[in-house]
């Protein structure tokens, strides 16, 4: 496959999963763009992989977190309304607005590789298998990111509850 169908063919998914992972749709759009301009400068090497798709999810991945380690990059800032991106409609705009909101201030609350094992299970319906492929490390880890992630979600899903 040519590389300029593959990147027409995922560009849609990668954006999506770029936002959900970063909050952010601009930067995401940025994390995106620099992964495919990596990717096609590696094309060759890409291509011949087993799963081209799982690779490129990797990249996103990885320049995601390094992103995040940049210390001039970390201020608070407004979330933007990533929920345009997913597939569906939900007939209250409001309750939509509001789940995002709530769903980006869970997910901050995670290391990153949590945040990333979770989008890559929840989200783009990942198996173990695939995230460790795309997060580079064993099974076992991703399923203690995943385990750890969602016990510290359940925690301040109880915590709320209880405030509220």
């Amino acid at each position: 496959m040519h590389f300029e169908e593959f990147s027409r063919e995922q560009l849609p998914g990668l954006v999506r999963f770029a936002a959900v992972l970063s909050g952010d749709r601009d930067l995401a759009q940025d994390i995106v763009q620099d992964a495919l301009v990596r990717a096609h400068a590696r094309w060759k090497r890409v291509s011949e992989t087993e799963r081209p798709d799982l690779y490129l999810r990797k990249m996103v991945v990885n320049g995601y977190l390094s992103w995040r380690r940049r210390w001039y990059q970390r201020s608070v800032r407004a979330v933007e309304d990533t929920s345009r991106f997913t597939e569906g409609q939900v007939a209250d705009p409001a309750g939509r607005i509001a789940d995002h909101e709530q769903l980006a201030a869970l997910l901050a609350g995670l290391s990153r590789p949590q945040q990333a094992a979770i989008v890559l299970r929840f989200y783009e319906d990942r198996d173990d298998g695939e995230i460790a492929e795309v997060l580079g490390c064993a099974l076992g880890t991703v399923r203690s990111h995943i385990s750890r992630g969602l016990s510290i979600l359940r925690a301040r899903m109880k915590n709320e509850l209880e405030v509220a």
